[in-house]
């Protein structure tokens, strides 16, 4: 009879587990459906960024583990070059296309925060482990994006949160502290 019930609580246990992962994947899809997208590099807007920033934040309070974020700068570049409209957009659409061939697929998000910066958060990651995928997309944009006379310098911080507080909401403070160490950190 025990049989009988550590069996029908086994299953019930899978398939509460797989209920949960179901429900993640249709989270996801919605979220690739309906979330603003920059209409250039098809990467998350600012104020979206922001938002997910917060509930990241959180989600390490919670479970305490790592949270890392990479600013991705390329200042001046614009100036330094003189390029055309189109050129320019080009460029951009190849930085972020760099950027999206690092990050961890349905774990990672990406953002451009603004015309020439872009964003990366990275639940779960350290920031060792942030720093190497830091210096793998600034490897690969300065080898990807070579044309004769082009100046192309990408500025990377990397920061790392770590939780201080046990204050159960992100603060907006928070995000911004972590994004402000990103920059001081990328040298700009």
């Amino acid at each position: 009879m025990w049989y009988f019930t550590w069996i029908l609580g086994l299953l019930l246990a899978c398939s509460l587990g797989i209920i949960n992962v179901l429900r993640l994947e249709a989270q996801e899809t919605w979220d690739r459906e309906h979330i603003p997208l920059d209409p250039l590099t098809q990467l998350m807007s600012k104020d979206m960024m922001l938002g997910r920033l917060k509930e990241k934040v959180e989600n390490s309070k919670r479970n305490g583990f790592p949270f890392s974020i990479l600013l991705i700068s390329l200042k001046g570049f614009k100036t330094r070059n003189n390029l055309p409209d189109h050129e320019m957009d080009a460029i951009l659409r190849g930085v972020a296309d760099c950027v999206k061939e690092d990050i961890r697929v349905g774990v990672d998000i990406a953002a451009r925060m603004d015309e020439q910066d872009f964003l990366i958060a990275m639940p779960g990651s350290p920031l060792k482990k942030a720093e190497q995928i830091a210096a793998q997309i600034k490897n690969e944009i300065s080898e990807r994006i070579k044309a004769p006379g082009l100046v192309v310098e990408a500025a990377v911080g990397v920061a790392e949160y770590s939780a201080t507080s046990e204050e159960s909401a992100a603060t907006t403070n928070e995000v911004d502290e972590l994004i402000r160490v990103a920059t001081a950190k990328s040298g700009l």
